[in-house]
């Protein structure tokens, strides 16, 4: 995978914001080692110069995992198992934040389920982080505060007043 300036067109890839968050992103990655999940993936740094962590995926993780538990805001994948749909949904559920998930299935029901079932402002289906300014965004839970974009978003924007005048 290529580094690139963010703001190059052809940018697929670009660095943590700061310092402070690349710093954040490898602590995680560190935790989740040390937590006992297996890296199966990047972990380290890329390249000498700016912020760029490698894209990183962990396998066998648990929920009680701090990788499972917190929003990293880095390119970190934890992965859990689970057998049956119920555990799915009690897993994905069991965090406090809900910003986001993500879903791959081939079964369009299932999906539908899924979405209805989970806790999270955004959910994906066989795709990941499509944005369209038309559609509210936020999370649930301790992720976010309301919604951004769409009417729903200009509507969180702007205060109702109540002008009388007598003529």
């Amino acid at each position: 995978m290529t580094c690139a300036n963010p703001l190059d067109e052809d940018c697929k890839y670009g660095p943590q914001n700061n310092k402070a968050q690349f710093d954040t992103t490898m602590g995680y990655i560190e935790k989740g080692k040390k937590e006992g999940a297996r890296l199966v993936a990047g972990g380290e740094r890329m390249g000498d110069k700016g912020y760029f962590v490698a894209p990183t995926v962990f396998a066998d993780c648990t929920p009680e995992m701090t990788i499972s538990r917190e929003e990293i805001f880095g390119p970190v994948l934890a992965v859990q198992k689970f057998s049956e749909f119920d555990e799915l949904i009690e897993k994905a559920n069991g965090s406090e934040y809900g910003l986001a998930a993500g879903v791959w299935t081939r079964d369009v029901s299932k999906a539908h389920k899924y979405a209805k079932a989970i806790k999270a402002g955004a959910v994906w289906v066989n795709c990941y982080n499509w944005y369209d300014s038309a559609v509210p965004y936020g999370g649930y839970k301790l992720s976010g505060y309301g919604r951004e974009m769409g009417l729903q978003g200009l509507t969180n924007m702007t205060q109702t007043k109540s002008v009388w005048v007598q003529l």
